[in-house]
């Protein structure tokens, strides 16, 4: 199957955006003050990457660390989306909460294990036509694993994947648009179908998102969708369109520092008494 191949190509593309402007906007941010939520992205774990996309454990180990030692509290995603969508819902300060997209196996064999020992909520959006297929992802017993721990929270990456910007050059726009509702609805329902619970949140493949995407997507039953657009959660943001920090194998702790807009280590220093 051709799913990581392709997604890997179009997620390199915006890395190099997001890695060329972000340092300049990091600076620009470092001087205010760090807002109410943030999100990251993850996708595959191992002892060592191979590739952008794969994190090397002690590199996710070390997030984790500077998380706590910053004050970040980690919340289920929902907790965010609620917050974005009703005052009554507060947040901790400094939410932030952990995604990873795809459904890849290392989630079951490297990840799990941290989650366990640490007792942090995850959302993992999956796109179903991999699972008990593909040899790199989870099967349907593994997911089901990983929801009866409680940490685990399965919601929907579409069907298999597709770009939709290819698809819609493809198709006939009427066709575009049954192709996307059914990639939409037929990965809530197979989701819901195996392992219980409600699919209602979703994750753009390869962040690509429009107006006419997003009523589709509310049609098909989503209340909220993720992009991987580099910002902070605020009150402002569309909720089919919620930003993530993509994270990638050579995101240092102190990357996330900047990426989440902290100050620089030496900027905290001149602060001391």
């Amino acid at each position: 199957m051709r799913f990581f191949p392709r997604k890997l190509s179009g997620i390199l593309m915006l890395l190099a955006v997001i890695m060329a402007l972000r340092p300049l906007t990091a600076r620009a941010d470092a001087a205010q003050a760090v807002p109410d939520a943030s999100i990251l992205v993850y996708h595959r774990f191992a002892d060592e990457a191979k590739d952008s996309m794969t994190v090397p454990v002690a590199t996710f180990e070390a997030h984790l660390a500077w998380l706590r030692a910053h004050g970040y509290q980690i919340v289920p995603l929902r907790d965010i989306v609620a917050w974005l969508q009703g005052p009554s819902a507060p947040l901790p300060p400094r939410a932030i909460a952990i995604t990873v997209d795809d459904g890849h196996r290392s989630v079951y064999e490297v990840m799990r294990p941290i989650v366990l020992r640490e007792r942090f909520p995850v959302t993992l959006f999956i796109y179903p036509s991999a699972i008990s297929n593909a040899s790199y992802a989870m099967t349907w017993s593994e997911l089901r694993e990983l929801r009866d721990t409680g940490l685990f929270d399965v919601q929907s990456h579409t069907w298999w994947h597709p770009n939709f910007n290819t698809e819609r050059q493809r198709l006939p726009k009427p066709a575009f648009a049954q192709f996307a509702q059914t990639q939409f609805t037929h990965s809530r329902e197979l989701l819901e179908h195996e392992l219980g619970g409600h699919v209602d949140l979703l994750a753009w493949p390869f962040g690509i998102h429009d107006d006419e995407l997003a009523a589709l997507a509310q049609h098909a039953g989503y209340r909220a969708a993720f992009t991987i657009e580099p910002h902070n959660v605020t009150r402002s943001i569309q909720p089919l369109a919620i930003p993530r920090f993509l994270i990638v194998d050579a995101c240092t702790p102190e990357c996330l520092g900047q990426l989440l807009g902290e100050p620089p280590p030496s900027v905290h220093a001149r602060t001391q008494p």
